[in-house]
């Protein structure tokens, strides 16, 4: 196989991450998305396919400025698990997308943790 990319790279070890994890009625999967700009969460029942809450850097409501630092992703990570508590959510599957578990994917993890939710 060719040379892969580093979004290549990122999108095979998904596959690999979502053919053991899917979020459940019960256990919703929480997916974290970086781009460049924009750090985005959502908390999605894979059985249903539906999404039960989101938050990102680009929502209006969220009063967050743009931004796909470690600290916008504590911001978004805290809007995340009080939208999922205000659902009746408090178990999560977290789903990293691919992404390193460093700095930026930590930080968010961390803030849903101290925000209530459960992994």
């Amino acid at each position: 196989m060719a040379h892969l990319n580093r979004k290549e790279r990122r999108r095979k070890v998904h596959r690999r991450i979502r053919k053991k994890i899917a979020g459940s009625p019960a256990r919703p999967r929480l997916a974290v998305h970086f781009s460049n700009k924009n750090v985005y969460a959502q908390v999605i029942d894979d059985e249903a396919g539906k999404t039960l809450a989101s938050a990102s850097t680009k929502d209006k409501k969220g009063g967050l400025a743009s931004g796909a630092g470690a600290d916008s992703a504590a911001k978004v990570g805290k809007m995340i698990a009080e939208r999922a508590k205000a659902e009746g959510i408090e178990q999560v599957v977290f789903d990293r997308g691919g992404f390193l578990f460093s700095t930026k994917v930590k930080a968010l993890a961390d803030a849903a943790r101290e925000g209530g939710l459960q992994f």
